[in-house]
């Protein structure tokens, strides 16, 4: 056979018995997804920042960063929610490197997923317990989203996957709100077809169960640039571009029409240092257009600790291992600057 099966894993049911939330925890989750919807609904004017490092790589340097966030939102709350990034799973485009925490809970050791389940779970319950953060991830495997399904309060479809007929219908079944970003390649139809199916309900099968979805009226488009056809990147978060899928929106019947920014990948070209740009250009945006203003609810941020990334074995602490990210000061500082534009 092609495929050794090694173990088979528990179900999530088991692993959240195993590692419950307590009363506490669901009631401040409980809170934070209302103010977060409010924001989708056009009920609230808050900014939604989702922010935090490319991918998680070891807990301790990520709850630190989360300290830090929660002692910054203590200052902008009126204006701002931090909706940290914990994203456990690494999209690769060739499978190798780095795969994410649930793959290799340490990046040095060999994988073992079971351990990974585990690793993630504790993060992201660590967060919440800790300061009152129920935090982000990506659905790189839908299959494992009830793992962590009572823990975030924001999930994100990546440009790889949001063609994928299994993410599109087990989006369709989240309560939290899913942003589908818009492809390598740039099509915006496709973004919009996939917020279309999620918003709809289905009949499915997941995880061997025949399931029945309601659709999720908060599914949304995120704005992350692309690769045009000689593999340049090409960025889609410019005044013109908002305008551009304010128009698709207007054209269909989708609930609650909502876009965020994405400051890094394609938009920035990968060079980090510009997503402080881009992140004020938006906000601008913003501000001389209304209609732009009710469509972008807020951006996405790749930032940790240390600014750049570093090799597997080079061990600074609260520095990526992945793409490279803004560092605490330059993002402490860029916070300040769009709550006070916003």
């Amino acid at each position: 056979m092609s495929m050794n099966f090694h173990r088979k894993l528990p179900i999530p049911k088991d692993v959240k018995a195993e590692f419950p939330l307590s009363e506490k925890m669901a009631r401040v989750k409980a809170q934070r997804d209302e103010e977060i919807r409010a924001v989708f609904e056009g009920k609230s004017d808050k900014f939604i920042l989702v922010i935090g490092p490319c991918s998680a790589d070891h807990s301790d340097p990520v709850l630190e960063y989360i300290s830090r966030l929660k002692k910054l939102e203590e200052q902008i709350s009126d204006k701002i929610i931090l909706i940290p990034r914990i994203y456990t799973n690494k999209p690769r485009t060739t499978g190798q490197g780095y795969k994410g925490m649930l793959h290799q809970p340490d990046p040095e050791e060999k994988p073992d997923m079971y351990k990974g389940i585990v690793a993630i779970r504790e993060l992201h319950m660590a967060a919440l317990r800790d300061y009152d953060f129920p935090c982000a991830d990506e659905m790189l495997y839908p299959e494992n989203y009830r793992y962590l399904s009572d823990l975030l309060s924001y999930v994100a479809v990546g440009a790889r996957s949001v063609e994928n007929q299994q993410h599109r219908l087990t989006a369709s079944g989240i309560e939290a709100p899913v942003g589908m970003k818009n492809p390598t390649g740039g099509d915006l139809g496709v973004m919009m077809n996939a917020i279309t199916a999620a918003q709809s309900s289905h009949t499915f099968i997941f995880r061997g169960w025949e399931v029945e979805s309601e659709g999720n009226p908060y599914t949304h488009a995120i704005l992350r640039g692309y690769l045009d056809y000689s593999g340049r990147s090409v960025s889609n978060y410019h005044y013109e571009d908002l305008l551009r899928v304010n128009d698709l929106y207007a054209e269909t019947k989708l609930a609650n029409p909502s876009v965020l920014v994405d400051a890094n990948h394609n938009n920035s070209g990968k060079k980090y240092l510009e997503q402080i740009r881009i992140a004020k250009d938006v906000v601008h945006s913003r501000n001389q257009n209304n209609d732009i203003k009710r469509l972008v609810k807020g951006l996405m941020i790749e930032s940790y600790i240390e600014d750049g990334a570093q090799g597997m074995h080079e061990h600074v602490f609260g520095k990526s291992i992945t793409d490279p990210c803004l560092g605490w000061e330059k993002t402490e500082r860029l916070v300040f600057e769009l709550a006070e534009k916003l």
